[in-house]
């Protein structure tokens, strides 16, 4: 009799922030679709008087979670995906105490010697090299055709009696590099309720946790009248479902995760663009890659139609590992 290979064990690794989590479990559920595992999601936190430390300088005990590890007698996972700054000196240590039995895999660019992890899968728009980097557009994400598909009839009443086209429109706000000042989210809405009107469609709206709290009044006051949804973050997230409906995809320029995700589902991608606090430098190499691939382009205040094929990083960055573990 014929025995398949033996189920990886997965051990997904964040500090519990979704933008956080969605990126090891993204590619710990593509690793899932390659070959037979089990994943298991850990959100770990730092004592706040303790978090200001270097990664160098802390140790597993100063977690005010319980540490991530396998109790006396456990095994040690086959495979470790982190995500953030705060997982950084749990992989290293993960690394060290497993004896080689794990294989480490940190996302992001973790500001430190790639060569101290097993593989360092970041944004090819963070410029990281070296022999254990993969690169790839954007970052690990978990939306697939299937997870999109899956999502909808959830949200099928509500969703499906919209005139068409749906545009789904993904707002951030303030960062480093960029504002939504109340004047600026004013200017947005209205070009978009123009677009929405001329083109007798609908939209579907879900700030982030960035939003400001006056920027988002300002746009739903203008958008409201509108057919469609603006979701008020009550109850579950519809987003999936909205990518899943949506004919045109809008996104703020502040998010590189947001623009990677959208660029996935093989829908036109509008980048709206945000007040520049600084040179928009990563984000304007993200942008002009997807525009490259066909996925993307600015927002002209039209809603014009194209195609392209869809962003498939996620699994191509789940084949690389498995290939760096030799499976």
């Amino acid at each position: 009799m014929e025995v398949g290979p033996k189920p990886l064990r997965i051990a997904v690794v964040s500090d519990g922030r979704a933008g956080m989590e969605n990126q090891a479990l993204g590619l710990a559920e593509a690793v899932a679709r390659l070959t037979p595992a089990h994943i298991d999601v850990k959100r770990v936190r730092w004592r706040s008087a303790l978090d200001w430390l270097p990664v160098a300088l802390k140790a597993p005990w100063m977690l005010a979670s319980a540490a991530p590890f396998p109790a006396e007698g456990e095994p040690w996972p086959d495979l470790w995906i982190a995500t953030g700054r705060a997982t950084l000196p749990l992989s290293l240590a993960v690394r060290r105490l497993s004896g080689g039995k794990t294989f480490v895999v940190q996302t992001q660019d973790p500001r430190l010697n790639p060569a101290l992890f097993d593989l360092v899968v970041a944004p090819a728009h963070d410029s990281l090299t070296g022999t254990r980097v993969v690169s790839i557009t954007g970052s690990p994400h978990r939306i697939t055709p299937e997870t999109l598909a899956e999502a909808a009839p959830a949200f099928a009443g509500r969703l499906d009696v919209l005139p068409r086209p749906r545009v789904a429109i993904l707002i951030g706000g303030r960062s480093k590099a960029f504002d939504l000042t109340p004047d600026h989210a004013a200017t947005l809405a209205d070009r978009i309720a123009a677009a929405v009107r001329a083109s007798g469609g609908s939209l579907m709206l879900t700030f982030s946790r960035r939003t400001p709290e006056a920027a988002k009044a300002v746009m739903t006051g203008r958008l409201s009248d509108l057919p469609g949804w603006i979701w008020d973050g009550e109850g579950a997230n519809p987003l999936f479902a909205f990518l899943n409906a949506a004919d045109h995809i809008l996104v703020t320029e502040d998010s590189a995760n947001m623009a990677a995700e959208a660029a996935s589902t093989g829908k036109p991608v509008h980048v709206l663009a945000m007040v520049a606090l600084k040179a928009p430098g990563k984000f304007a190499r993200l942008h002009a890659d997807l525009e490259a691939r066909g996925a993307a382009r600015p927002f002209d205040g039209s809603l014009e139609t194209w195609t392209y094929a869809p962003l498939a990083e996620t699994d191509r960055a789940a084949r690389e590992l498995l290939r760096a573990m030799g499976r």
